[in-house]
């Protein structure tokens, strides 16, 4: 584990959260990667200089947020990162980009199909009209976090399975000419079907997080519907909110 620790002992706040906290953004960088063993507490204390009660209460704030987990005969092993994304106009794969995770595509699909209702209201044109429909896995560490399903009106952008599995869809709207505005956005929370985890690596009924936006172009045009599940053991919506004046 080639990862520096900087513990503060003049700092007010407690050295075990201090490691804590220095963990967590060690993982959720990439700096350790799924599988790194931490070594066992005694080391880990050694080097730090901290006791080890301090440094075994750091490891079990990790545990409990399962980020961590104690392998009998193994020691303690990172297990995976929890990804927090700020509610912003911007694609999942450029946050995780932007924060380390390594992103990764599978596409499912990336067809031209008749609009559904729920797909043409959202968009604005007649039910049954051509749209791209785009189907994703979005992974980070090879490791599924979000099934996105997407559809864009015609003459948007005509996109190629490898082109989506090499960058974000936000990124190749604008590199095409689409100025990206704004958007509308309602989340939930619902529990997973058999399929959607089996894709998704969690048991059926698992708790997903759900997200639906149409995003819209500099002249209020809707140039893109999403419906994407996530991960609620991997992801966090992350809000800022302030008092109205």
């Amino acid at each position: 584990m080639d990862v520096a620790f900087r513990i503060d002992r003049t700092s007010p706040v407690p050295l075990y959260f201090q490691l804590s906290q220095q963990l967590e953004e060690a993982i959720e960088h990439g700096k350790l990667l799924p599988g790194t063993l931490l070594g066992n507490e005694i080391e880990l204390a050694g080097r730090l200089g901290l006791s080890r009660p301090t440094v075994r209460q750091a490891i079990q704030a990790l545990v409990d947020k399962g980020l961590l987990v104690r392998r009998r005969g193994v020691g303690t092993q990172v297990v995976h990162s929890h990804v927090r994304r700020p509610l912003e106009l911007s694609s999942l794969y450029e946050d995780l980009e932007a924060a380390g995770q390594r992103p990764s595509t599978r596409v499912l699909d990336c067809s031209v199909v008749p609009a559904p209702a729920e797909v043409a209201a959202a968009l604005g044109i007649p039910e049954g009209a051509e749209v791209h429909r785009i189907e994703r896995l979005r992974l980070t560490h090879n490791d599924p976090i979000a099934h996105l399903r997407n559809f864009l009106p015609p003459r948007t952008l005509e996109p190629t399975a490898a082109d989506l599995e090499a960058t974000g869809l936000y990124r190749l709207m604008r590199a095409s000419g689409t100025t990206l505005h704004s958007a509308r956005q309602s989340i939930g929370a619902r529990a997973a079907t058999a399929e959607e985890a089996e894709l998704l690596a969690e048991p059926k009924g698992a708790p997903l997080l759900s997200m639906q936006r149409t995003a819209f172009d500099d002249t209020g045009r809707a140039v893109e519907y999403g419906s994407h599940l996530y991960r609620a053991s991997r992801y966090t919506f992350e809000l800022q909110l302030l008092v109205r004046p």
